[in-house]
């Protein structure tokens, strides 16, 4: 039944080439016909109503979320400054990688790229759509749990709000760095190329940068405080469709029509992702009962599996597959009972402990002393947080966290599908006329090219052992 999703995939990549009139107007049927198909499948051969309730409840967390912040970013307009250089857009970039972790990757992308698009208006390529995606979008975020759904995730299963800035800073810079350098060598080409008559003629102008709207900051924070809120089932929801009904309602014609908003290209990706989450369920469930035997269980191979499948599936659920994986091919039943029994008698046999692992215990039981005091003195720490200690505690094992969590969150940026803001991001890009590249000539002109070298540095640096 992996077969529906891959023939979503295909002509997701193909119809707009060959076919792009019949796909616009045919798109939401292809996406609800072959979804139907799945879940005819999971319905009536499977009797599987709460895996398909599961999926459809992270479709409407998923759809809020990104809708919610297209409203709000809508009604914020920003005036940028002055004439685009190669300089200034790297700058702008880098601040862009810099917000995605406090904003999150779909809310930095959402606020950004229109003020992106204007600023380089007068010669604006699909380049400088591609990079905003690869940076902004995907690897900007790979600092803080806000930064992408996947970190967001090993947040929630133990890992520590400020570990992952702490271990992955050296990846981020180095994949930042790289695609920042590729990002202006092109730049500064099409810079060179606009006449310098044009490039006055048309370049913003050189008084001061402005902000309208600002009044949706608020609904903004609404957004993200909302996002760690999972009790009552649908008040995160509820909190963000109100953000956005309150910013829709309050944000003055004048900006939204500065802004070139109107609510088509979220329609979109939310018709296609209905398509996207339902097909991908035979997909993943496989991922989840094959990923502990898949290969070699070295550090790269966690970087390029749970990376490919990011590219294509929802890299959220594929990262807490890999996790999973991880768990199974490194901790031992016994580790975890010891750990267990030392949590609920506040560590009183630690000293005398012996046997074969030990080192390994004591080591995970630090790692909850420092990690979660809270829960371990009220003797409320759950098996995921000793999993996760465990390789937080034993430093042999921190890479494997690192692996799956750069992966997850870099190779997103791969395709338009591999992570919620790109199709996003394209979706504005097309209507306000900017030219974009195809699903294949995304891939083969940019994601080759660019992303691929990256991906192989970063793997050669940090997880070839």
């Amino acid at each position: 039944m992996i077969l529906p999703f891959g023939i979503l995939l295909a002509t997701i990549a193909l119809a707009p080439l060959f076919f792009a009139g019949w796909w616009h107007q045919h798109y939401s049927k292809v996406a609800y016909a072959l979804g139907a198909v799945t879940l005819m499948y999971y319905f009536a051969g499977l009797n599987a109503y709460g895996r398909v309730g599961q999926v459809a409840l992270e479709y409407v967390s998923f759809i809020v979320l990104i809708g919610s912040l297209f409203v709000v970013s809508g009604g914020i307009h920003i005036q940028v400054k002055g004439e685009a250089t190669p300089l200034a857009n790297v700058l702008f970039l880098l601040i862009g990688a810099v917000s995605a972790n406090l904003f999150g990757t779909t809310g930095a992308s959402m606020l950004l790229i229109r003020p992106w698009l204007r600023m380089n208006k007068y010669r604006i390529t699909a380049h400088h759509v591609v990079f905003f995606i690869f940076i902004v979008s995907n690897v900007g975020g790979c600092l803080t749990p806000i930064g992408d759904p996947p970190l967001f995730l090993g947040y929630l299963q133990g890992i520590p709000f400020w570990w992952v800035a702490e271990h992955c800073w050296p990846m981020w810079c180095a994949g930042l760095g790289m695609l920042l350098a590729m990002f202006y060598a092109v730049d500064y080409g099409n810079y060179l190329r606009a006449p310098k008559a044009v490039r006055s003629r048309l370049a913003e102008p050189h008084d001061v940068w402005r902000f309208e709207g600002l009044s949706n900051l608020f609904f903004l924070a609404v957004i993200l405080v909302a996002v760690f809120i999972h009790r009552p089932l649908f008040l995160r929801e509820f909190l963000m469709a109100g953000a956005a009904a309150g910013s829709y309602f309050t944000t003055r014609p004048s900006i939204h029509a500065a802004n070139h908003f109107n609510l088509e290209p979220i329609r979109e990706v939310a018709v296609l992702f209905v398509g996207i989450f339902a097909t991908m369920i035979p997909a993943l469930d496989w991922l989840k009962a094959n990923a502990g035997s898949l290969g070699d269980p070295t550090p790269g191979f966690f970087f390029w599996s749970s990376g490919t499948l990011s590219s294509v599936l929802d890299n959220a659920p594929t990262y807490l597959s890999f996790l999973n994986a991880i768990f199974g091919a490194f901790i031992n039943a016994d580790v975890v009972g010891q750990v267990q029994h030392l949590a609920q008698t506040a560590g009183a046999d630690l000293a005398t402990l012996t046997g074969p692992h030990a080192e390994q215990v004591k080591n995970t039981f630090a790692a909850l002393q420092k990690y979660h005091p809270a829960d371990l003195l009220s003797k409320r720490v759950s098996e995921d947080q000793i999993r996760i200690c465990f390789l937080l505690g034993n430093l042999a094992y921190n890479k494997y966290i690192l692996a799956v969590s750069v992966g997850s969150v870099f190779f997103g940026a791969n395709t338009y599908i591999g992570n919620g803001p790109n199709f996003l991001v394209k979706a504005i890009a097309d209507q306000q006329k900017v030219h974009t590249p195809t699903f294949l000539g995304f891939l083969f002109r940019y994601t080759l090219p660019g992303m691929v070298p990256m991906l192989l540095v970063v793997w050669w640096i940090f997880f070839r052992g």
